[in-house]
């Protein structure tokens, strides 16, 4: 997929506010410091796209993009930044969860996974969560830049080892490094095909 245009449409707070769900939507969640902006960057060839910042936890709205006047890139805020009050976590814990379950032309939720780590428990539950209320979803490891090869295909396995427990089939995985753009094609052509797909069967949105 060749991404000729991408804008910014508008930032939401709550979920009723986002833009009207006529178009397929892929949505990009993580924790914290994951990576997300520079991704989605990295995605559109746009840089500046999305807001990158050394600040955890800057994204707190729901943002959305329009790709190729086509699809819906949306930009969730992040889950897990220790510092926010613990209002403004359960504020965010609801906005996302009334976001990924009640947005019908969501097709796919790309969440990230910091390739540097070992498997975290709160992405294993948020993962875990997501299969139990049967939402679509992809895992993006990031950051391959920042990790040796030795030791990103250790976390790898551990994190495949952790999902089989709960897994019988896991979900499609994407290696990626924004600085090196490694993993855009793979991603894009995921989007593309899933879009024709649904095309070929006639699934619209609201339209």
């Amino acid at each position: 997929m060749t991404i000729y245009s991408a804008e910014f449409i508008k930032s939401s707070k709550f979920m009723e506010d986002c833009p009207e769900g006529n178009k397929p939507e892929y949505a990009f969640i993580g924790r914290s410091n994951v990576g997300k902006s520079s991704l989605i960057n990295m995605l559109t060839n746009k840089k500046g796209l999305a807001k990158t910042s050394s600040t955890p936890g800057k994204t707190q709205l729901i943002n959305h993009f329009l790709i190729n006047d086509n699809w819906y890139l949306t930009d969730l805020p992040g889950y897990g930044y220790a510092k926010a009050s613990k209002s403004s976590r359960a504020e965010f814990s609801k906005m996302i969860e009334n976001y990924i379950l009640s947005r019908k032309n969501l097709v796919n939720l790309f969440v990230l996974i910091d390739s540097r780590h070992l498997p975290m428990q709160i992405d294993l539950n948020f993962i875990n969560w997501l299969g139990e209320e049967e939402i679509p979803f992809s895992l993006i490891f990031t950051k391959l830049d920042k990790v040796s090869q030795k030791e990103f295909s250790f976390n790898f396995k551990k994190y495949s080892q952790k999902l089989r427990e709960t897994w019988d089939e896991l979900p499609e995985m994407f290696k990626t490094s924004s600085e090196k753009k490694i993993g855009q094609e793979e991603i894009l052509s995921f989007i593309e095909d899933t879009n024709k797909y649904l095309a070929r069967n006639k699934i619209y949105f609201g339209e």
